[in-house]
């Protein structure tokens, strides 16, 4: 029986056409720099029954008994709400996140706080000295967490198997190489195999292992697109590190949904939970001013409302100014362009600036009307009274178009103790409105809300 043996091909990521040795140019769809290295077994069919493990056997549907996942309880409610209600023994999961927004705090925290579980903590980028002052500053310490400073993916399996963990972390996977490859840590072969290696463990011993890995300069995760198949889960933690919000998103769930979001604020002392975004993020202040507006926005099935800032003025030079933060600057473009065709508001010759309270991004199409609303309320200089919210997705021809999930927005708007909201018409189908303290007003075009809103 013919036995395996590994090899080194290089890989074209645009194509798919294989080259035993390295080009600069792929030779096939002439494309630069897309040659990447990976390590293939040789012996065909027979190779692979030499492995010693069984091949599997079709079962029908029916046949296959479904049993709940067991889960282990995380200390962070937010974390365990965007896993799906915990870690899944024997997944791997992905954290991915820009350099310095609080990945490894956010793990490290969580981590600290489990203390009847021997947990093994794979440092590659940092010191076991730099982790104990983080530990430190975060105010918890651990006899039940193990750490290790090692790129090396076989010192790491000796370290494994010396500590005997129940949840494994490895800090980052761009750091981390094996010996079997001769590329340089963080290269596309080197990143694929070690996650492959320890998907196996994972699945082979039970134990599940979050890595983590950082966001390249388009906003995706570095690394080749194949990581993100590997794993079980992917998680994007994100936010401005000017302000101190925090976002964890599922992007990939094989255990759970992709549309629960957790929310943290960044302290001196670590990551805090926020149960209730909404308070935080509307302002406290007493008095009203023009420009300000109250949206309800909605991040996966979570509901809350943000601030909407405004301000329009004349353009100081020839060319007005369109400055938008936290808001997609061409749907803003859009909507002025909804005023001033459908609502005959002259906007062309006047700088507009927007900003989304709290340093979030939002691309909800329901925040539509509430930024129309803040910007005519600039533009007017009439202040929206409080209590006052908005929630309407805004077309071309002027009309405000229903948005999904009302009910929930509604509900959050009067938990919050808003006084009114705008919502499209049409939108309240089957929703019982009786049991509510708020007022809802529905509107069918842009005119009909200034009206509402301005007399």
């Amino acid at each position: 029986m013919a036995k395996t043996k590994d090899k080194t091909v290089w890989f074209c990521t645009a194509c798919g056409a294989d080259s035993p040795k390295w080009a600069g140019r792929c030779p096939v769809c002439g494309e630069w720099n897309t040659m990447v290295e990976e390590k293939v077994k040789t012996g065909g069919r027979r190779a692979a029954a030499s492995s010693g493990r069984p091949a599997a056997r079709p079962r029908a549907v029916n046949d296959i008994e479904a049993v709940e996942e067991p889960r282990i309880h995380m200390p962070s409610e937010e974390l365990n709400r965007v896993l799906g209600g915990g870690l899944v023994r024997g997944s791997i999961v992905l954290i991915g996140g820009e350099p310095g927004i609080g990945k490894s705090t956010l793990v490290l925290q969580n981590l600290l706080a489990m203390r009847k579980r021997r947990i093994l903590y794979v440092s590659g980028e940092e010191s076991a000295t730099q982790l104990k002052l983080r530990a430190d500053r975060i105010g918890r310490g651990s006899d039940s967490l193990f750490i290790v400073a090692e790129t090396s993916l076989e010192n790491i399996f000796e370290a494994i198997e010396s500590v005997d963990p129940e949840i494994v972390v490895v800090d980052s996977i761009q750091t981390i190489a094996t010996d079997e490859l001769e590329s340089s840590a963080g290269s596309v072969g080197q990143v694929k195999e070690c996650a492959a290696a320890l998907l196996r463990y994972a699945k082979d011993s039970g134990v599940p292992v979050l890595l983590i890995g950082h966001i390249n300069k388009e906003g995706t995760l570095a690394g080749p697109k194949v990581l993100e198949h590997i794993v079980d889960a992917v998680l994007q933690f994100e936010g401005d590190r000017q302000y101190m919000f925090r976002l964890l998103r599922a992007i990939k769930n094989r255990f759970g949904s992709t549309n629960e979001l957790g929310i943290y604020e960044m302290r001196q002392q670590g990551l805090r939970e926020v149960t209730n975004p909404s308070e935080l993020l509307l302002g406290n202040g007493d008095t009203a001013l023009s420009g300000v507006a109250v949206g309800v926005t909605l991040e996966g099935i979570r509901p809350f409302l943000i601030e909407i800032q405004a301000l329009v003025s004349t353009a100081a030079y020839g060319t007005p100014q369109r400055s938008v933060t936290g808001f997609d600057a061409k749907r803003m473009n859009m909507l002025l362009a909804v005023l001033e065709k459908r609502v005959g508001f002259k906007l062309g010759a006047k700088d507009v600036f927007l900003n989304i309270a709290g340093g979030l991004r939002v691309s909800d199409p329901a925040l539509d009307l509430g930024v129309i609303a803040a910007i005519l309320s600039s533009n007017v200089d009439m202040n929206i009274e409080r209590g006052w919210c908005l929630a309407g997705e805004v077309g071309l021809s002027g009309e405000v178009r229903p948005v999904i999930r009302i009910e929930q927005r509604i509900i959050e708007a009067d938990k919050l103790g808003m006084t009114d909201i705008v919502v499209p018409k049409g939108n309240l189908k089957g929703f019982d409105t009786s049991k509510l303290n708020i007022r809802i007003h529905e509107v069918a075009k842009v005119a009909d809300a200034f009206r509402l809103l301005f007399g």
